[in-house]
């Protein structure tokens, strides 16, 4: 039988402290069961606990959604600061949401708009166009014929912001699974709180929108929808319908591989433009967000999570892209200092370990040989070095105003080898760079 939705401050509180409580228990189980294993047995009791409360963590942030699951979703990004079990396992909230009822969706749009459903629209859809995890979008109609789409956030959520992220944190914390000292989770939590709060507003995504379409307003190939203010709010967001190929739809029999490049150096412009000349960026890049046309069109959706870039940060990131690129490692050390990625009171990295990354990360960049992402391995490359960051643990911490740059990239790479591309960025990148 499937569990009511939890839609109350106080709802959601008890189920995440019942969380937490429970993982706390299961972590002091295991480590009063470690005294009397062998140090081998030791790490596979552990895998398995850990295996134990990732499911159960991803299991209750599934189900409240909201922040937390947001934060659920950046963390299985960010793989650096928790056990591989919990990156695995909340690799599973980038998947879609399990549905919100459809009385509690309009419920809210009623409630948020003030006129009834059959006034606003012509029709709204009751199966879902898509679930998220802090909303849910329906189809629907204006009275004038308009075709629209409904973004309307689930109740309860914003309200809820803070208190499940101190949950969330406690329940890591307990857990024994946050890596870092007290200053940087402070940080990257206080971060996240940021973009979450701005995500929950959907007036300011209404804003975000019609920033980038100003931006992108020469860029005939990139489609953001129009918003339609009479029949939005801070928590309902209503846009025009604008459909493409989901990226699961981009097969051979409609794309050709030629398309599939000009697709992929279209996202590369797109991204580099917003990183290094608009210096804003679209901080929730994955596959649901974009869609796709047989001539070559990007349409974005989903501006909640955009992250305004001071200039020095994107120039700490430039330079210290420009020091990797010449393997001048002492010039990288300084500016990864600069970019707050670095803690300064340590001494220098040892430079070997800056090639070895340097090394895997360049790959899609090593000269005007195009790089076949679909038979890329570079993520394969990267989870075999994750043991080495333990040795440095002390000397690295979350670059938290860099972090969404970080995500972008991430979620890029991951699009593009989806998609197939098969392209050389060397040339576009330098340009970029200003080398």
């Amino acid at each position: 039988m499937a569990k009511k939705p939890v839609t109350t401050r106080s709802g959601r509180f008890f189920r995440l402290a019942g969380m937490t409580a429970s993982v706390a228990g299961k972590y002091a189980g295991q480590r009063a069961r470690r005294i009397f294993r062998s140090e081998e047995d030791n790490e596979g009791a552990q895998s398995e606990s850990y295996t134990r409360m990732a499911d159960q963590i991803v299991d209750t942030l599934g189900e409240l959604k909201g922040a937390v699951m947001k934060v659920g979703q950046i963390a299985s990004q960010t793989q650096d600061f928790l056990p591989k079990e919990f990156s695995d396992a909340l690799e599973r909230l980038q998947k879609e949401a399990p549905p919100m009822p459809f009385e509690v969706i309009v419920g809210q749009v009623e409630s948020e708009l003030g006129k009834p459903v059959s006034e606003l629209f012509e029709y709204l859809q009751e199966k879902p166009y898509a679930a998220a995890s802090i909303g849910q979008v329906h189809r629907a109609r204006l009275h004038d014929g308009t075709d629209v789409i409904v973004k309307v956030q689930y109740p309860g959520v914003d309200e809820s912001c803070d208190s499940d992220l101190k949950q969330l944190r406690m329940a890591l914390k307990l857990g024994g699974l946050l890596r870092m000292p007290k200053e940087h989770v402070d940080q990257l939590f206080g971060e996240i709180r940021v973009r979450l709060k701005e995500e929950l507003d959907y007036e300011n995504e209404a804003r975000n929108l019609e920033a980038f379409q100003a931006f992108h307003a020469n860029d005939d190939w990139i489609i953001i929808p129009k918003v339609f203010a009479s029949h939005s709010s801070r928590r309902v967001l209503t846009m025009e319908l604008v459909e493409g190929d989901h990226i699961s739809e981009v097969t051979p029999e409609k794309y050709d591989q030629e398309t599939i490049n000009l697709i992929g150096h279209r996202i590369f412009t797109m991204m580099a433009d917003q990183l290094f000349r608009y210096q804003c960026i679209h901080g929730d890049p994955h596959a649901g967000n974009f869609a796709y046309r047989p001539d070559g069109t990007i349409i974005l959706y989903d501006f909640g999570c955009v992250k305004k870039l001071k200039p020095e940060i994107v120039e700490a990131y430039r330079n210290a892209l420009v020091s990797a690129l010449k393997e001048d490692y002492a010039a990288l050390d300084q500016h990864l200092i600069a970019l707050g990625a670095r803690v300064e009171s340590q001494p220098a990295v040892d430079e070997a370990y800056y090639a070895m990354w340097r090394d895997i990360l360049i790959q899609p960049f090593t000269g005007n040989i195009p790089y076949d992402f679909a038979e890329s391995e570079l993520h394969k490359d990267v989870a075999a070095k994750t043991t080495t960051v333990f040795k440095y643990l002390d000397y690295f911490k979350p670059p938290v105003e860099s972090i969404f740059i970080d995500r972008m990239i991430a979620g890029h790479y991951w699009m593009m080898k989806r998609l197939g591309v098969q392209a050389a960025f060397r040339e576009e990148l330098e340009k970029y760079l200003g080398l």
